[in-house]
């Protein structure tokens, strides 16, 4: 990962760097990166907006703090909850579940689209979410290999690619059309770790 590791890690410290990104992911969701600025969380936490050098090396580090935690909000228990099911229909009925889950609620789709887009304006981000996108396909495939051990490497790895970008299309279709019905993409998705 890329992130900048905390500067104060004493309990304290954490626990204000962890304030400080909830407050950040809390902007991101209402008003976008534009209303991600060190003023903004320095007036909600009630701290100088120079203490933001001293937890994530300024505000550029509190943005990737802020996206990396919105990927573990969002997508990361769909990937996690996979990674654990015991067994090919155990997983099945998590993907259903937590996929669901993970689509329901504007906040998430917001956060989503920003993540998107300033990976695509901006190169540390978008080096940041190549990094995680590559870190999630690795345990998909490697779960995979638990799952399906018949499977050749390059199908596993290829359904760990049209997973990742199942879930993300999802996201996608659902910011235009929040009304799309959710259920033949989630059937279809089942059906790349049918074993046959």
């Amino acid at each position: 990962m890329t992130h900048e590791e905390p500067r104060a890690s004493t309990p304290r410290g954490l626990a204000r760097r962890e304030q400080l990104v909830g407050i950040g992911l809390d902007l991101l969701a209402e008003g976008g990166w534009a209303a991600l600025t060190a003023r903004a969380v320095a007036d909600r936490a009630r701290i100088r907006p120079g203490l933001l050098h001293h937890y994530f090396n300024g505000l550029p580090g509190l943005h990737v703090a802020v996206a990396q935690r919105a990927s573990e909000t969002i997508v990361d228990p769909v990937v996690d909850a996979l990674v654990a099911a015991p067994d090919a229909a155990a997983a099945l009925r998590v993907l259903r579940e937590r996929v669901l889950a993970m689509l329901a609620g504007e906040r998430n789709l917001r956060l989503t689209a920003e993540l998107l887009v300033r990976a695509l304006r901006d190169p540390r981000m978008g080096a940041e979410r190549r990094d995680w996108a590559r870190d999630v396909r690795a345990r998909v495939a490697a779960r995979l290999e638990h799952l399906r051990p018949g499977w050749p490497a390059e199908r596993r790895e290829g359904t760990a690619m049209l997973f990742t970008a199942v879930l993300d299309g999802l996201l996608l279709q659902l910011i235009i059309d929040p009304d799309l019905p959710t259920d033949p993409a989630l059937h279809a998705t089942e059906a790349l770790v049918a074993d046959r």
